[in-house]
């Protein structure tokens, strides 16, 4: 699973901003400001392109675009089956206690070189509202995933996860706001192809239970962490805020690890190298490379082009679990991922037309 936020969230949260000015972004926007802050201070100030030319100059192709956005496809879409190939071997808890940790610290470092800690000083309620969020978002959402996907395959837990989007438009119609007609229709869609695929399976004996609920409990807090970060007092610098909500997730998990048993062994490590490898990619490339290419591209193609990963990651982790781990496709993950994830594009193309991205803005 990734470290990025769900996409839904951000959409809604961003147009609040715009109105308001006074609201914190969510945690995915935060990551992306980071890294298009880093690309900035290393790529020469260039002049900003005609409008027409943020998508194609002179009705060619955008390689470029779709390089980055082809790489958000497939790095975020991968993590699924990164995870799964660590917590084969490794503890869930304390592996992903290591991969934020190590995260973090390149976001804290990346904070002190620009000494933005020290002109943006966070306030103690400030930090207490990352750390809120972070444990939300990386403690019982990503955390759980791990632990989840050491009895269930990546592409069931990437299809469970893909619900999201939908959990999140749950929260707004309950805290009273207006939802159109057609995105209800698409969560009703979705989550009836969450139960039709975890269900069937369950019954079936296939999967621990136990294990689809912990999925299922993960993707609500995901969903709560990203909705509640736009709700409650942040850091205002994105690179404070990333850090601090990283950081404190890391040291949750750990503790949360060792009170549960785990303890890393590196002799079991370095019998299962795969495992470090995939751990080393979660670092680097999932929450580095695809963040950089997420922001990038923001800059360039529209909020509604540029979402479709949310339904585009689970059909990739589909099709690599099954290539890679050779996971089998069952008629309720084939029926039911179907429709969650025509479901999710649906409430995503409900809801980017329902609120249009502002020009110039960095979004996730």
């Amino acid at each position: 699973m990734t470290t990025h936020g769900p996409p839904l969230a951000a959409h809604r949260s961003h147009s609040r901003e715009t109105r308001q000015g006074t609201r914190a972004s969510p945690p995915a926007t935060r990551w992306a400001e980071v890294w298009h802050g880093i690309v900035r201070r290393v790529t020469p100030t260039r002049a900003p392109a005609p409008a027409g030319a943020r998508v194609a100059a002179q009705g060619q192709p955008d390689l470029l675009g779709w390089a980055a956005l082809g790489t958000v496809y497939l790095v975020w879409g991968s993590t699924y089956l990164a995870i799964r190939v660590v917590v084969l071997a490794l503890p869930p808890l304390t592996s992903a206690a290591l991969r934020f940790a190590v995260a973090g610290v390149v976001v804290l470092a990346a904070v002190t070189v620009t000494r933005r800690l020290s002109t943006s000083p966070p306030r103690p309620r400030e930090l207490l509202g990352a750390a809120v969020v972070g444990c939300l978002l990386l403690v019982t959402g990503n955390g759980l995933v791990s632990i989840g996907e050491q009895h269930v395959p990546s592409a069931m837990a990437a299809l469970t996860i893909a619900s999201v989007p939908l959990w999140v438009v749950v929260f707004r119609r309950a805290s009273g706001h207006r939802v159109a007609r057609g995105t209800l229709a698409g969560v009703a869609v979705g989550f009836a192809g969450v139960a039709g695929m975890l269900v069937p399976t369950s019954l079936q004996g296939t999967v621990e239970p136990v294990s689809l609920g912990v999925l299922v409990v993960a993707a609500l807090s995901w969903a709560s962490g990203s909705y509640l970060a736009t709700r409650i007092a942040m850091p205002k610098d994105p690179f404070v805020s990333t850090a601090a909500q990283m950081l404190a997730a890391s040291a949750v998990l750990m503790v949360a690890g060792l009170a549960m048993g785990e303890r890393p062994d590196p002799a079991v490590a370095g019998a299962h190298p795969e495992a470090v490898v995939a751990l080393g990619y979660l670092v680097v490339f999932g929450s580095l490379l695809a963040f950089t290419a997420y922001a990038w591209v923001l800059q360039r193609w529209p909020i509604s082009r540029v979402a479709t990963y949310a339904y585009v990651n689970p059909l990739v982790a589909v099709i690599l679990g099954g290539l890679v781990l050779g996971e089998p496709l069952t008629p309720p993950i084939l029926l039911g991922g179907a429709a969650i994830v025509v479901a999710v594009a649906v409430v995503i193309r409900q809801e980017s037309h329902a609120t249009p991205r502002p020009s110039g803005s960095l979004r996730a």
